[in-house]
């Protein structure tokens, strides 16, 4: 029985990272063009998303911050999820809807990339915190499925085709670790 899923889990991985060979990488080249641009002027990123997609943002973060494969200088980056104080402030004062906005408000600056990562498109308050992040100039940077947003336009959407959220969320883990290899690349060849 395990052998089944293993399989299974494998083969339809496997058929995701297909399409992705065929739609994904003109979104994802634009949007790591855009964190090597935000960190080249001067700008620091932010990175939310709630469960699975909330340790993936820390984790853009820690590789940022810490390495991701060589020793370089540490990246300005931020997770939006790691301040339990904060997160739980905002959730009781304004409401779990607020908790990215809140954030986005106070740290965002023009210059600034910010990712918001939701495998359903449709998670309030990464939408809000999108959107707070437009209002102040930064650019914005959308990990999602299939169905996209719902209401809010980021400046860059990349939406994994699938609508299994455990397939997505396989999909942008790969991603962030593409985006890593660029901004690492871009410093090596002394471009940041």
């Amino acid at each position: 029985m395990p052998a089944q899923h293993f399989a299974k889990h494998f083969s339809e991985h496997q058929k995701v990272i297909e399409a992705c060979f065929a739609s994904l990488q003109p979104a994802s080249d634009a949007a790591s063009s855009a964190l090597i641009s935000s960190i080249g002027t001067g700008g620091k990123i932010l990175a939310f998303g709630n469960g699975g997609s909330a340790t993936q943002a820390s984790h853009l973060v820690e590789e940022l911050i810490g390495r991701f494969k060589d020793t370089r200088r540490a990246l300005p980056a931020i997770s939006l999820v790691a301040d339990s104080g904060v997160v739980t402030c905002i959730a009781n004062d304004f409401g779990y809807g607020a908790l990215f906005e809140r954030q986005v408000e106070a740290l965002a600056q023009r210059g600034d990339a910010v990712v918001g990562i939701t495998t359903s498109g449709r998670s309030e308050n990464v939408l809000r915190g999108l959107k707070a992040a437009k209002e102040k100039g930064a650019t914005t940077i959308a990990l999602c499925g299939r169905q996209g947003l719902k209401e809010v336009a980021a400046d860059y959407v990349v939406a994994v085709p699938s609508d299994e959220g455990a397939y997505i969320q396989e999909v942008h883990l790969m991603l962030l670790h593409v985006w890593c290899t660029a901004i690492d690349t871009a410093i090596a060849e002394g471009a940041l």
